[in-house]
């Protein structure tokens, strides 16, 4: 784990100075950090970087993970989706074993802290314990609440509103709740494997390794293996441009323990590209941040072609490596791309298809794109920035109608 210090450069001596007071504030409160899974997706993620960063500030952080098992993690799946706007089959039985899972979890916990911070649904039942603990609760929504299947946010809702607050990614995802609301959006670590400078010979490296032909244009799309990240919706974008431009597609990427849908995904992903030897399938293990730094660093053009979308984080991972992104318009993809000026937003795959000819035909555009996405990044969506909107909140729940004064 990097140093404060090295985050000097790139965020300036003052960022670092204001979250060494803020983090003052906090002296003697524990901050508990509890989700779902400890690899794959972007909440494990954050908090890998994020938990390590805050000890460095002086706050007493924690980060636990609870347990379920294969009819658990179904269950969730299934609301997962339905909070995405799908549809989906959850019967009373599985509203029932959800709170048995989160009830056994909630008595096995083996401390709680000052502030229980809970990360996305799977916990969210953890709060029955709220009366007999105290302690100030905070939930954390990581994903696109834009079209919820009401039978799954109603029955979520009268969980939420058991919360001292609610943290939403986007302003399109709060909800009508009886608690304060807080919009903090996610961020990346320019520092970390996945996001730090490459020399070119291990890129290099890393692409033969894969098989791509660095003097061809490559298009790359890294995500789980999910339906909502629509990756055989991105291989018939990758038809449409290959009948007029030469390129490869690369869709790389793992999957998450929380998860059990992937592998079908996957099993579809490579019947639609048909054996071409020009579309690379990578199935990643945890490990392979530098792969996909490597890979991101390479492409000609990023694709994210989300059906729905919490946040988006690989969005600004391929903006922060100054590479031109074609993305959805959905969750809190606009907020990282302004089209045309840091990147391209489209709707469809038709649209998709004419920005990304565009692109691979314009190499200087593409660049601009590309340098402009990277400042967006850094002003907006770096880790310092994240770990400042969440010690603003924690010191908020400790002084409610107080002023804090950074001094």
């Amino acid at each position: 784990m990097p140093d404060i210090a090295e985050y000097i450069p790139i965020v300036g001596q003052s960022t670092i100075d204001e979250l060494y007071i803020l983090a003052g504030n906090l002296k003697g409160k524990m901050i508990q950090n509890i989700n779902s899974t400890a690899v794959g997706g972007g909440v494990a993620e954050i908090l890998s970087r994020m938990i390590p960063l805050l000890r460095q500030f002086g706050v007493d952080a924690h980060w636990d993970v609870i347990k379920g098992n294969e009819r658990f993690f179904e269950i969730t799946k299934k609301m997962h989706n339905a909070l995405h706007g799908a549809r989906a089959t959850l019967t009373d039985d599985d509203f029932e074993f959800f709170l048995q899972v989160n009830r056994q979890n909630a008595a096995e916990l083996e401390r709680y802290g000052d502030v229980v911070f809970v990360h996305d649904p799977q916990p969210i039942g953890l709060i029955e314990r709220k009366e007999e603990l105290g302690r100030k609760w905070v939930w954390r929504c990581h994903i696109d609440f834009t079209h919820p299947d009401p039978q799954v946010i109603q029955f979520l809702e009268a969980y939420i509103n058991q919360y001292d607050s609610a943290v939403f990614s986007a302003p399109a995802f709060s909800r009508k709740l009886n608690i304060p609301q807080a919009l903090i959006s996610p961020s990346i670590d320019p520092l970390s494997d996945k996001n730090k400078d490459l020399p070119p010979e291990l890129i290099d490296s890393i692409l033969e390794r894969y098989n791509l032909d660095r003097t061809r244009p490559i298009v790359t799309q890294i995500s789980r293996f999910d339906y909502l990240k629509d990756p055989v919706g991105v291989i018939e974008v990758y038809k449409m441009v290959k009948k007029n431009v030469d390129c490869q597609l690369v869709l790389a990427g793992g999957g998450a323990t929380d998860d059990p849908e992937g592998m079908q995904v996957l099993e579809e992903v490579k019947a639609a590209a048909a054996e071409d030897p020009d579309v690379h399938i990578l199935f990643l293990p945890p490990s392979s941040d530098i792969e996909i730094n490597a890979l991101q660093r390479a492409s000609t053009v990023v694709l994210q072609k989300s059906l729905r979308e919490g946040f988006g984080l690989t969005v600004a991972e391929a903006l922060w490596k100054e590479r031109p992104v074609i993305a959805s318009a959905v969750g809190g993809i606009p907020l990282q791309i302004a089209h045309k000026y840091s990147g391209i937003l489209t709707y469809s795959k038709e649209g998709t298809a004419h920005f990304l000819k565009q692109l691979l035909n314009e190499p200087k555009y593409a660049a601009r794109l590309g340098a402009n996405g990277r400042e967006h990044i850094r002003n907006n969506y770096l880790i310092t920035r994240h770990i400042r909107d969440y010690l603003l909140l924690f010191i908020s729940l400790f002084h409610e109608g107080d002023i804090i004064y950074l001094n």
